[in-house]
């Protein structure tokens, strides 16, 4: 992880051009909900995702440009890849699928402290309908988005995807019910 610091260290204080913080929302919850399948192994082999260790404060416009350069980078440095053998096996590699990307970048930012209190994992629809898992930052100005299928990190109603549950923020054990996006209705009963 040294070189993770090291890259970071170099980027994360670099000015960007559009680092000026766009007003969002938090993603709403409505209630408890079971965790995504292979959750708990991950838990049992990472501590860190189901434990809030804490980390140091950040500023939204500092946090912004760390979120950037993580999202970049561990893009960059994992390998898509889809084995179906392994879909319920979530791991921190250098190859995987969304939810080894996710987990990366989780891991990438407790390591240069960002807060755990203010990461969470979600499962979501993308844009055709497929099942997809990001990793959201909870700013000050709302919950943003780093997805392995955007070099942009984004405002969760930016990303035009349907939320269906979430990692709590603060209990990292428990997950929510999300069901906010634009295919939202079709999951509330009539």
């Amino acid at each position: 992880m040294r070189i993770v610091k090291f890259v970071l260290g170099v980027f994360v204080f670099v000015p960007l051009f559009s680092s000026q913080v766009v007003a969002g929302s938090e993603i709403p919850t409505s209630g408890s909900i079971a965790a995504p399948l292979g959750f708990s192994s991950a838990c049992a082999r990472y501590a860190w995702l189901c434990q809030g260790n804490g980390g140091s404060r950040i500023g939204d416009d500092e946090a912004l440009r760390v979120l950037r350069v993580v999202n970049s980078y561990v893009n960059a440095r994992v390998t898509p890849v889809k084995n179906p053998s392994k879909s319920f096996y979530w791991s921190v590699s250098n190859s995987g699928d969304c939810k080894d990307y996710a987990l990366s970048k989780m891991r990438t930012l407790l390591d240069v402290g960002f807060p755990s209190n203010r990461l969470a994992l979600s499962v979501v629809l993308d844009h055709d309908g497929n099942n997809h898992m990001v990793l959201l930052a909870r700013l000050s100005s709302g919950d943003y988005v780093l997805d392995n299928l955007s070099g942009s990190v984004k405002p969760w109603r930016k990303t035009g995807y349907t939320f269906l549950a979430s990692q709590n923020f603060k209990r990292k054990g428990s997950w929510q019910v999300t069901l906010a996006g634009p295919r939202a209705g079709r999951f509330y009963e009539e």
